[in-house]
């Protein structure tokens, strides 16, 4: 399963619930949700900690947008458009995470 996640760690709960309840899979961070897989954040721990379970993406026009590109976390990929696309194609199912 793909779970994409848009809102941020600092604005609510939903990464949380994600990595709560997810049994596997991938996950994409767009939007606000972006800076969570940014070094110094303070959801960088959780992430880091999921990176054994979950194969974490970023769209990486959403964190180049938020002047973040240069402090992407190691282990999380940066797909493109066409890269979310491939994701969504990918996987059986999507899980929006709002």
């Amino acid at each position: 399963m793909l779970h994409i996640v848009n809102k941020s760690s600092l604005e609510r709960n939903t990464l949380e619930s994600c990595l709560r309840v997810a049994n596997g899979g991938a996950i994409l961070l767009i939007e606000d949700a972006v800076y969570a897989a940014t070094r110094g954040n303070e959801a960088e721990g959780k992430l880091r900690d999921a990176l054994a379970r979950f194969k974490v993406y970023v769209l990486g026009p959403d964190l180049d947008a938020r002047g973040m590109g240069d402090r992407l976390m190691e282990g999380v990929s940066t797909v493109d458009y066409g890269g979310f696309v491939d994701l969504v194609a990918e996987h059986k199912n999507c899980q929006s995470w709002l």
